[in-house]
C-alpha cells in the first residue's frame, strides 16, 4: 500500500508540475510576447485541430505583428469552426480595417457588436467604425461610433481629437471646440489636439 501511495502521490506532483511548467499563449500575449504567444498557439492547433482558444490568440498575436494575410488565413479557418465566435469575427474587423477593406471591416464590428454588446473589444470595435466613417467621409456616423468608444474608455484623449475632428468636418465647430479642448485637458502635448483646436477658433473668428 505504501508503494501504490507513493507512487500516486508522484504522479500527482508530475501532473502539478507540467500544468505550472506548460507555456500559456493568452500570458505572453497580454505580456506583449506575440511571437511566443503565436508558436504555443501554432503547436496547441497542431495537437487539436479545433482549439479554438488557440486560433484566437494567435490571431491576436498576428494582427499585433502585422501579418494580416496570415491572420485572415486562420481566422477564416476558426470561423469553419466556430462560426458565431465572438472574438473571431472582431479579429476579422480589425483585419480588414488594417487591410483598408473598409465595408468588410464594418460588416464584422457590426456582427461583434450585435454578438457581444459589453464584449472585451466593444470600445475598440466602435473606435474603429469611427475611423472607417471618417475615411468614408460619413462624420456623422462617425461622431455616433466614437462617441459610443469614449463612454467606455472616457479619458482617451486621441479618441476624443478623432470625435473633435468628426465634428469639425461634420461642421459642428462648436462642440468640435469642447472636445479638443477636452483631450488637450487631458494630454496638453497632444498635437492633433492643439491644431485641431487653432483650426476651429480660426473658422469660428476667435
Amino acid at each position: 500500500m505504501k508503494t501504490i501511495y507513493c507512487i500516486l502521490v508522484c504522479l500527482f506532483l508530475t501532473g502539478m508540475l507540467n500544468a505550472q511548467t506548460k507555456p500559456d499563449a493568452l500570458l505572453e500575449y497580454r505580456a506583449g510576447n506575440y511571437r511566443a504567444a503565436m508558436e504555443i498557439c501554432r503547436t496547441e492547433i497542431q495537437v487539436d485541430r479545433q482549439n479554438i482558444e488557440a486560433y484566437v490568440v494567435l490571431c491576436w498575436s498576428l494582427v499585433r505583428m502585422g501579418q494580416f494575410d496570415t491572420a485572415r488565413s486562420f481566422a477564416e479557418t476558426a470561423l469553419t469552426i466556430s462560426p458565431y465566435d465572438a472574438r473571431i469575427l472582431e479579429i476579422m474587423g480589425e483585419i480588414n480595417y488594417y487591410q483598408g477593406r473598409n465595408i468588410e471591416a464594418l460588416k464584422y464590428f457590426q456582427e461583434y457588436i450585435n454578438l457581444a454588446p459589453e464584449g472585451q473589444r466593444i470600445d475598440s470595435a466602435y473606435y474603429l467604425c469611427g475611423e472607417i466613417y471618417i475615411r468614408l467621409g460619413r462624420f456623422q456616423h462617425a461622431d455616433i461610433a466614437l462617441s459610443t468608444a469614449l463612454h467606455y474608455v472616457p479619458g482617451n484623449a486621441f479618441w476624443q481629437t478623432r470625435l473633435a475632428y468628426a465634428r469639425e468636418k461634420s461642421g459642428d465647430l462648436r462642440e468640435a471646440a469642447a472636445v479638443y479642448e477636452k483631450a488637450l485637458s487631458l494630454d496638453p502635448q497632444l498635437a492633433d489636439a492643439r491644431r485641431g483646436l487653432a483650426r476651429v477658433r480660426t473658422a469660428l473668428g476667435y
